[in-house]
C-alpha cells in the first residue's frame, strides 16, 4: 500500500461545508474555486471524494464529476472505482456511439487539466481505451443484430414456402 502525498493544504471542515453549499447552489468548479481560493481541479477532486456532483464548465458543454465515475447506480460520483460513466438505464438499452464519444471527449478534456496525479491520468487513459473497445464491440453487436434480424425474416419466408409446398 503506497503512501498518498498531499499536494496542497488539507481542506478544513468549514471549507467542505462551504463546498457543499456552493454545489447545492449550482456553482461550477471554476466559480467555486474562485470563491474559495482553490483551483477548479482541486474543487472537482474534493467534490468527487465527498460524493458531490459538481459541474465543470467547458465552453457550452457541462460535465459533472460523476460523469467519469463508476456506474455504481447511485450517481454519487464517489470515485470508488473506475468506469466510463455509462449507467445502463432500467430499459436495458446500450449507450449509443454518440454517448460513448461524449465520454471520450470528457476524458480527453480532463487529461488537459494540469496537476492531475498519476492515478487519475491512468484512470482517464483506461476510460479512453474502454470507450474505443466499447465502440468496436457495439459496431460488432449492431452487425450481429442486423444479421439476426435478417435470419429471422428468412426463416419466416422459408416457413411460408414450406407451408405452400405442403398445400400443393
Amino acid at each position: 500500500m503506497g503512501v498518498r502525498l498531499l499536494r496542497g493544504r488539507p481542506w478544513s471542515v468549514e471549507e467542505e461545508r462551504r463546498l457543499r453549499q456552493f454545489v447545492e447552489q449550482g456553482l461550477n468548479a471554476s466559480e467555486i474555486g474562485a470563491e474559495m481560493g482553490k483551483n477548479a481541479n482541486a474543487v472537482y477532486e474534493k467534490a468527487k471524494r465527498l460524493g458531490l456532483r459538481v459541474i465543470i464548465s467547458r465552453k457550452s458543454q457541462k460535465i459533472t464529476s460523476s460523469d467519469l465515475s463508476a456506474g455504481s447506480g447511485s450517481g454519487s460520483g464517489s470515485g470508488s472505482g473506475s468506469g466510463s460513466g455509462f449507467v445502463l438505464s432500467g430499459s436495458g438499452g446500450l449507450p449509443s456511439v454518440e454517448e460513448a464519444l461524449k465520454v471520450l471527449v470528457v476524458a480527453v478534456g480532463q487529461l488537459r487539466v494540469s496537476g492531475l496525479g498519476q492515478a487519475e491520468v491512468s484512470r482517464l487513459r483506461s476510460v479512453i481505451s474502454g470507450v474505443k473497445v466499447y465502440k468496436e464491440l457495439l459496431a460488432d453487436f449492431l452487425n450481429y443484430k442486423g444479421l439476426e434480424q435478417r435470419l429471422i425474416e428468412l426463416e419466416a419466408k422459408y416457413a411460408g414456402l414450406v407451408k405452400k409446398a405442403e398445400n400443393v
